[in-house]
């Protein structure tokens, strides 16, 4: 069976995006980048909640010129190559390729997904990851810390949601980021 990995950028605090919606804070150096590169090779599908999707779809057209980073170059191939589920009620059309949009998370049909899926698949968004957390979907997480304090925000996982975590693994990176590897415990 595929694993469901729940992946995110926050700031110290445990935001992913600050109380103005921005996230260019979280912008990952070149280290970084090439980590989450290893990371993202397995991902099979990528499910996002709307609002991760319209950040994500920058890499759409993104990231494939000659002036982009190597590592910028090979996130988007990776991102380009994988399966999109999109979980909105008001999208009428996806904006990129390899992608279809189901109008309500059902824990369901993501239970399946797992099940045939012969790649791991991620899941981007606090909202639709606090969903298939509470639904006991979610295999591994990780988490991006950045050496910021936003005091305040979006949350990386919403309120209510409560999870048991097991560490795998820790890395620290050049710039103050530091990455831990959970799996979720029963």
């Amino acid at each position: 069976m595929a694993r469901l990995i729940y992946s995110a950028i926050a700031s110290l605090d445990g935001y992913i995006e600050d109380s103005g919606g921005e996230i260019g804070w979280a912008a990952p150096d070149a280290e970084v980048l090439a980590f989450v590169n290893d990371l993202e090779r397995p991902i099979g599908t990528y499910l996002y909640g709307r609002r991760m999707y319209d950040t994500m779809a920058y890499w759409e057209t993104e990231g494939a010129s000659a002036d982009d980073t190597a590592e910028s170059r090979e996130f988007a191939q990776i991102w380009r190559a994988a399966e999109k589920v999109v979980y909105s009620r008001a999208l009428a059309a996806p904006s990129t390729v390899r992608t279809r949009i189901e109008r309500d998370f059902d824990p369901r049909v993501v239970r399946q997904l797992k099940e045939n899926s012969a790649s791991d698949l991620s899941i981007g968004g606090a909202e639709i990851a606090g969903q298939a957390m509470a639904a006991g979907l979610v295999d591994e997480c990780h988490l991006l810390l950045c050496p910021v304090l936003l005091g305040g925000g979006k949350r990386a996982v919403p309120d209510g949601v409560r999870v048991r975590l097991g560490l795998l693994a820790e890395r620290s990176f050049g710039g103050g980021v530091v990455h831990l590897h959970y799996e979720v415990r029963p």
